[in-house]
């Protein structure tokens, strides 16, 4: 399973290699996914409509650090991202549009909780969660699972995802939003990055090399991407419809953002000529 490293030099290189459809017309959404790109030259987080119309810079960027891993909040007034600002991987928070960004704590790959009082987060190979207002943090993940990441919570705040590498094999996992025994819920080829489908029925995640979904039972697992090169980063609209993801023809990019039905179908490519990753769709 793959780490997501946040360094300021996140490696990239040449074109991307699926064919798809045409970016469509019509109004933008501004604001809808949330991502990062090296357009700029550093990782910054953007925001564009979902048809890829309209994008441009939402997190004010500081000269010498990345920006990654956007999350919008669910009011769509905040967001959250990590940063290395102040030379340290770190949380942190904005208001948008026009808020100025905040620190929340040390970790990364935060991802907020349905009612937005919470977040939940990875630090030293752990998961936590964080209460906004106290501060007050859980450890969820159990000791015993080593190189824990990606947490997601289900949409009803009772559980939460994430991925844990054992030896060479990952696996996802879900455990209660409180803390608890961790269920295993996946284990084969490289499964990682889980996000729940806005239902609650399904889990789409990726394979290190496609992206894929299962039911929260563990059943019912289908491949969502099947053509060559790499699909990460996979995250459900919010209709539960589609599937963003990130593409790219080796793991040095560069990556582009995609959206494909949720059932299988047509991808259609969203950007292009640069790096974006870490799609958020809102």
């Amino acid at each position: 399973m793959k780490q997501k490293r946040i360094a300021l030099a996140v490696v990239v290189a040449v074109a991307a290699a699926v064919s798809a459809a045409q970016r469509p017309t019509g109004p933008a959404r501004l604001g809808k996914i949330a991502f990062s790109t090296n357009r700029t030259g550093e990782w910054r987080v953007w925001a564009m409509g979902e048809d890829g119309s309209g994008a441009k810079e939402l997190v004010p960027g500081e000269k010498g650090a990345a920006d990654v891993d956007p999350c919008l909040s669910p009011d769509g007034k905040s967001v959250l991202f990590t940063s290395t600002r102040g030379g340290k991987a770190g949380v942190w928070r904005m208001a948008r549009p026009g808020g100025k960004p905040q620190r929340i704590c040390d970790g990364d790959q935060a991802e907020w909780s349905p009612d937005g009082l919470a977040i939940a987060l990875r630090r030293a190979g752990r998961i936590y969660t964080r209460v906004l207002a106290s501060g007050k943090e859980t450890a969820v993940t159990p000791k015993d699972l080593p190189l824990c990441s990606g947490p997601a919570w289900s949409p009803d705040g009772k559980r939460i995802a994430f991925a844990s590498r054992q030896g060479d094999r990952n696996a996802i996992y879900l455990v209660p939003a409180a803390g608890g025994p961790a269920v295993k819920l996946h284990d084969k080829k490289g499964a990682c990055e889980p996000h729940f489908s806005p239902d609650g029925k399904r889990i789409v995640y990726e394979t290190e090399t496609h992206v894929c979904t299962i039911g929260v039972d563990g059943k019912g697992n289908r491949m969502a991407t099947w053509f060559g090169g790499l699909q990460r980063y996979p995250r459900f609209s919010p209709d539960g419809k589609r599937i963003v993801f990130c593409q790219a023809p080796s793991p040095t990019g560069p990556w582009e953002i995609y959206t494909i039905p949720a059932a299988g179908g047509t991808p259609r490519r969203l950007t292009e000529g640069a790096s974006d990753m870490y799609p958020h769709w809102r």
